[in-house]
């Protein structure tokens, strides 16, 4: 573990630490089967820490767009920046697009050369990149921390075995962990060494206002910066529900062109997701809509003002942001996947529904999320309909927020939401 002390003196003179992040072992594989590496992820994530401390990059030439100077060249004589070498990082590579044509020649030239392209975009969104890089590039995805990296802990396995059909023993009490706390502060790698909620908020603001005014500007051209937070804060409130972008655009007094916009945006930028329906060969009369998520729960938390853990409590969205917290460790275990699977969910029109789909292959596993102490036979009917229609499906899974592995049936077990998460 690598420790770095007084980082730009933000954390009320806290120690901060570089933790190990489980991709790591993923990167150092790409790095050597593929010529261009592109890191992607949300802003703030940690991707410049984790290029700058992984054993696989912590020695390349690392250049940042970032830098007024650099990137003048980047856009004016590109190859000066990897002369000398053949191991390099371009960080926020998005900035010069024209870069990516002499990274492309670059790499053409001499198949032994080695980048590093990382930055808050999701590049194969934007045209002219996966254009530039098509048959050459292998994208990751760097997300905000999983519980089990804060806490410097091993990835867990629990996925692996549920897709390969092995089911953890009953019992193995592993204490309950109240998860409220951890959705209002958030994953992101600062996050922990804040010393206080009016800490926290103010980053969240920060992050909120860096993104409105820089990173969304660098994306498109958007005028109307209050209709945009307005969109943002209607899509947080809609968290866990299908998006219905007329409701938004009604709710928002926007277009619902325009409504579509944003949230293509927000995709990109990766602090949103649409997570798509599941429909297996032509099965008739399925809800079709996708369902939104926010890259962290805490953005989503503080999009919708909640700024403390009473009123959270008592909040009607709760249940939605701890759904949104186990959607982020689901897909942080996904990412570990060789190669990853899908996520989706499910829901018929007759009302059955299960929160999540995990498609790995052509094996199946339904999860169920529920914000509660104990696991009821009652919160699986959606998993017991959903193994019904799909009997090829490994296991249905409830994520609850208790601390007992109980089985609920053949094929159906409630886990601790720490399960997958650390």
């Amino acid at each position: 573990m690598h420790i770095i002390h007084g980082v730009n003196g933000k954390h009320s003179g806290a120690e901060w630490k570089y933790r190990s992040r489980w991709i790591e072992q993923e990167l150092a594989r790409s790095i050597a089967d593929h010529r261009v590496v592109v890191l992607t992820g949300a802003r703030q994530v940690g991707k410049s820490t984790l290029l700058q401390h992984a054993t696989a990059t912590a020695d390349w030439r690392t250049h940042s767009l970032d830098d007024a100077d650099v990137l003048r060249q980047a856009e004016r004589e590109p190859e000066e920046l990897w002369a000398g070498t053949t191991r390099v990082v371009i960080d926020e590579a998005q900035r010069a697009p024209a870069l990516l044509l002499a990274v492309k020649r670059a790499v053409d030239r001499d198949r032994k050369r080695r980048f590093v392209l990382s930055g808050s975009a999701n590049f194969e969104l934007l045209r002219s990149v996966g254009e530039s890089l098509a048959g050459r590039a292998v994208y990751l995805v760097l997300r905000p921390m999983a519980l089990g990296e804060i806490q410097s802990r091993g990835a867990p396995e629990l996925m692996r075995d549920f897709l390969s059909g092995r089911f953890p023993a009953e019992g193995g009490a592993q204490g309950a962990l109240d998860p409220l706390p951890l959705i209002l502060r958030g994953f992101m790698p600062e996050l922990p060494s804040l010393s206080s909620p009016e800490a926290v908020l103010s980053w969240w603001r920060g992050y909120v206002g860096t993104y409105m005014e820089r990173d969304l500007r660098n994306l498109s051209q958007v005028s109307a910066l209050t209709d945009y937070r307005r969109v943002m804060e209607l899509a947080a409130l809609r968290t866990g529900q299908l998006a219905n972008q007329t409701e938004i655009a009604r709710d928002a007094a926007v277009s619902q062109p325009t409504v579509h916009r944003y949230l293509n945006l927000l995709e990109t930028s990766y602090l949103l997701a649409r997570l798509p329906a599941f429909a297996a060969g032509k099965t008739a009369r399925l809800v079709k809509s996708p369902k939104l998520f926010w890259a962290d729960p805490a953005l989503a938390a503080y999009l919708m003002g909640h700024y403390s853990l009473d009123g959270l409590r008592d909040a009607r969205e709760v249940g939605a942001l701890f759904e949104c917290l186990v959607y982020h460790h689901l897909q942080v275990a996904n990412d570990l996947l060789l190669p990853p699977g899908r996520l989706y969910h499910w829901g018929s029109q007759a009302g059955a529904s299960v929160d999540f789909v995990l498609e790995w292959g052509r094996s199946l596993l339904a999860i169920e999320v529920k914000l509660s102490q104990t696991a009821r036979y009652d919160d699986v009917r959606g998993l017991g309909r959903f193994l019904v229609s799909h009997p090829a499906c490994r296991a249905g899974v409830l994520v609850y927020a208790g601390s007992e592995i109980v089985r609920l049936g053949e094929k159906i077990v409630a886990v601790p939401w720490t399960a997958i998460a650390r």
